[in-house]
């Protein structure tokens, strides 16, 4: 189905085309005609499916002609994390460049110039406002938001924000909001927590569910099985041993992140880190670098998972094994996106086994288990069914800490 196939403004079209658009995706092609009918909705899919367009276009294309003529904000977009802000709203900047369309995006962490720079956006109606719960939670409790001639709320990647301890902010949020309005709701899985937000802010909702793809056959998936004090020296010697443009490497903490991205530049690594004690703007920074290609190497929180655009990434290394399925998906889908290949490869430490075992049940298939370099010394045995705190296990790890090299 193409674009054009949907009746959108002329203005927005060409938007459309410079974009680079051409053919929806199966999520667009579901999701848009609902939203244009002016229906509720609940959509299922995973980043990368095209979500985003999903309810940008539409909701674009209402506001252009829909319009009553009354300024003030139209649409309001909550989301978990800056990055994801940032991002739909310069999406957003760019399918609009041809329309009058304004916008503005609000997220913790700026200084004094963006909060004036957001209370004016606020006071005088930008049309599109994408923002994170927290951040507008405290310009609508200093009372100069005005919310009355909202038409559309869309809650994106709606389990994170639920999985972050956000319910309490978006309830707040919409609260605020007139009763009468669009609500659009999009999400990667479907926890029983995320029907019941659904139950309360949708009205006799469109669902709409993309399967969650298994993570695309182009990707070659490996593991490593590590000790802890392995993984570092193991990262160093695959990115020593072949030349790639572009890696991501995702670690569980913030801890990890900073010793990780340490030790390769002493190595003579070039490599960037994002995580939470960053300020924005040395986050923003960082992500144009390393989307430029003067930073070949970017390590990173779970904060990246979803919602990072970058068609070019040839590997995704996981440090630690991500916390479910979902996740592990969402992190090695950065890779072989669009055309490219990718690869793929997962640290499992001794007592990552169980759960790296119920990832792998969830894409339905074995992920290959590789040898480390003889230099690193012995590496556990892969037995995911043994259980953790095994005396066997304890005295075969202490026999085989004795054999390796520092």
């Amino acid at each position: 189905m193409k674009f054009t196939d949907f009746n959108f403004d002329e203005r927005l079209l060409e938007g459309i085309e410079a974009s680079n658009y051409q053919n929806a995706t199966p999520i667009q092609a579901q999701v848009i005609p609902h939203i244009l009918e002016g229906k509720d909705a609940i959509a299922f899919a995973q980043t990368g499916t095209g979500k985003t367009a999903a309810f940008l276009l539409p909701l674009i294309n209402n506001v252009l002609t829909k319009n009553t003529g009354s300024n003030g904000i139209k649409c309001m977009i909550i989301v978990p994390t800056r990055e994801l802000a940032v991002q739909i709203s310069q999406h957003l900047e760019g399918l609009s460049y041809f329309t009058s369309v304004s916008s503005i995006a609000i997220y913790g962490g700026g200084d004094g110039n963006n909060f004036v720079q957001e209370k004016k956006a606020l006071t005088m109606g930008a049309e599109f406002v994408v923002c994170t719960p927290g951040k507008m939670m405290v310009h609508i409790k200093m009372g100069y938001v005005k919310l009355d001639t909202l038409q559309y709320l869309v809650l994106d990647e709606a389990d994170r924000m639920l999985d972050m301890g956000f319910y309490d902010d978006i309830m707040f949020i919409i609260n605020h909001l007139p009763k009468q309005r669009q609500n659009l709701l999009f999400s990667a899985t479907m926890p029983p927590k995320i029907k019941t937000l659904a139950q309360r802010i949708l009205h006799n909702p469109v669902e709409v569910s993309i399967a969650m793809s298994k993570p695309p056959e182009k990707i070659v998936q490996q593991a490593y099985l590590v000790y802890d004090e392995q993984k570092i020296p193991l990262i160093l010697h695959l990115l020593q041993e072949k030349q790639y443009r572009s890696v991501l490497i995702f670690c569980s903490n913030k801890l990890n992140v900073k010793q990780l991205t340490r030790d390769l530049k002493r190595k003579g690594i070039k490599a960037g880190e994002i995580h939470s004690d960053l300020e924005q703007i040395e986050r923003e920074e960082t992500l144009i670098q390393y989307k430029s290609g003067r930073l070949p190497v970017l390590v990173a929180t779970d904060i990246l998972s979803r919602g990072i655009d970058i068609d070019n990434i040839d590997l995704v290394i996981n440090f630690d094994v991500p916390h479910d399925g979902e996740d592990y998906v969402h992190r090695i889908g950065r890779t072989a996106r669009a055309a490219a290949e990718g690869s793929a490869f997962t640290l499992i430490n001794m007592k990552d086994q169980r759960k790296f075992q119920s990832i792998e049940r969830l894409i339905g298939r074995e992920v290959s288990k590789m040898k480390v370099p003889e230099q690193l010394g012995a590496q556990p045995e892969y037995s995911p069914a043994r259980r953790n705190n095994n005396p066997g296990n304890k005295k075969k790890y202490f026999k085989n800490k004795g054999k390796r090299h520092q």
